[in-house]
């Protein structure tokens, strides 16, 4: 009886794992998408949608390796570096320049600090709380 209970939750962690696995490649492109979008709105799309994006991503890569239970400290874990990241834009030693340089660089640690962003950020640890806590659920 144990076992059978051990093997469903195992089986259905797997199944869990295995839609974030299928999510993570459409938020990567929704993410590339805001970075390269051209239309009306690409100055907020390219600079600030992003960011909703990035953190929604590294939630779910993370949520990967914790429980359905945990997944709000990796919210807040994410949220927290994006900032420090967000802040870090303030620093402009030449190795960071040369890394922002490049546009997966510049993805990645960004190339303005701006506070406005923030908001961005916290819009993505909700989103992407919400989104990993559900594919996590008992399916």
């Amino acid at each position: 009886m144990k076992q059978n209970m051990l093997k469903s939750r195992f089986s259905s962690s797997l199944k869990a794992n295995y839609m974030i696995l299928i999510e993570l490649p459409i938020v990567t492109a929704l993410g590339f998408i805001s970075k390269l979008y051209k239309g009306i709105g690409h100055e907020w799309a390219n600079n600030s949608l992003g960011g909703v994006f990035y953190v929604i991503f590294f939630i779910l890569v993370f949520s990967l390796i914790v429980s359905k239970k945990k997944i709000w400290i990796i919210s807040i874990l994410v949220l927290l570096i994006t900032s420090l990241l967000e802040c870090l834009q303030l620093w402009k030693p030449p190795f960071l320049q040369l890394i922002r340089s490049t546009f997966i660089g510049a993805s990645l640690l960004g190339t303005t600090f701006v506070p406005s962003d923030f908001i961005y950020y916290v819009i993505g640890a909700i989103s992407g709380y919400i989104l990993a806590y559900n594919l996590k659920r008992e399916i």
